[in-house]
């Protein structure tokens, strides 16, 4: 039992670092309506920023996160100027071809100007690498911060939409964006403002995991194969969703690779995925697609 439950919070804590990465996600689904292929990738720019602002300015990790979510802030909401709004009247398909060429662009260039090389942050501190004691079971520091913090972002998030006149806009947009349009909101620029607020989530994803992870070109898609199970699992475009599928992802990773076998936890949750695309296509707590 004792092993059980060490595994259970292992789940957890590792939830609670999956659901700071799929929150930009869901985000921008629920938003804009545009699945984002590119996500990974723009998590791996967000880690080689953190880098480099380790490297060349001896900024730990947790101090880079406010320019890291700048720059990442700015690179969605240019993409979502320049690539994604010109093409919001075409077809789905379209959309998602042009958000997997960015993710090709972007790992394509990470190769181009750093190789293909595995690259870590300098932590001489030791914060966020140590271990601490849970209500008597050892948890990684990192993942207890990142779960703090994952809890704490999605608060602000939700306190923002539900409060904020902005948030109120977003809201709107979200539900109908006709009928927001003609009571005088700006379309165009909520959608690049929540999808440059999903990119810039990962910023805060890439200076809290960049402790625990190595950086390399293709260390997004790592992580973002199992963000799209979650924000499928916990519905597309629902906050809490996002969070509770996380944890339940987190567990069921954590419980299938000590019980079954390292090799074949991914197959498990991808079952679980499959079963959730098969009976319940809108997700647990998602409540369908919005009108237009």
């Amino acid at each position: 039992m004792e092993i059980f439950l060490q595994l259970v919070l292992n789940g957890i804590l590792l939830g609670g670092t999956l659901a700071i990465i799929s929150i930009g996600l869901t985000l921008i689904f629920g938003i804009v309506r545009v699945v984002n292929f590119a996500h990974g990738e723009f998590l791996m720019v967000g880690l080689y920023a953190v880098y480099l602002l380790n490297q060349h300015f001896g900024l730990h990790p947790y101090m880079a996160v406010v320019p890291a979510t700048l720059l990442l802030f700015a690179a969605g909401a240019a993409m979502q100027r320049f690539i994604i709004q010109p093409l919001l009247s075409a077809e789905g398909h379209i959309q998602i071809f042009a958000t997997v060429g960015v993710s090709i662009a972007l790992m394509n260039a990470a190769l181009m100007a750093f190789g293909a090389n595995v690259l870590t942050v300098s932590n001489p501190s030791g914060l966020g690498t140590g271990t601490m004691s849970v209500v008597g079971f050892r948890a990684s520091t990192g993942q207890v911060a990142t779960f703090v913090v994952s809890l704490l972002l999605i608060g602000a998030l939700q306190w923002f939409l539900q409060n904020t006149f902005l948030g109120r806009a977003v809201r709107a947009t979200a539900q109908h964006r006709n009928a927001a349009q003609l009571m005088g909101v700006n379309v165009k620029n909520i959608y690049i403002f929540a999808f440059g607020l999903g990119c810039g989530c990962l910023g805060i994803a890439a200076g809290m995991i960049a402790p625990q992870y190595p950086v390399f070109p293709t260390v997004g898609t790592f992580f973002v194969l199992t963000a799209f199970v979650i924000v499928v699992l916990g519905g597309l475009g629902s906050l809490s969703g996002a969070l509770l599928g996380s944890l339940l992802i987190g567990i069921v990773d954590s419980l299938a690779g000590y019980y079954i076998a390292p090799d074949l936890k991914e197959v498990v949750y991808f079952l679980i995925f499959l079963g959730i695309l098969i009976f319940r296509p809108t997700g647990l707590f998602g409540a369908g697609r919005g009108s237009e």
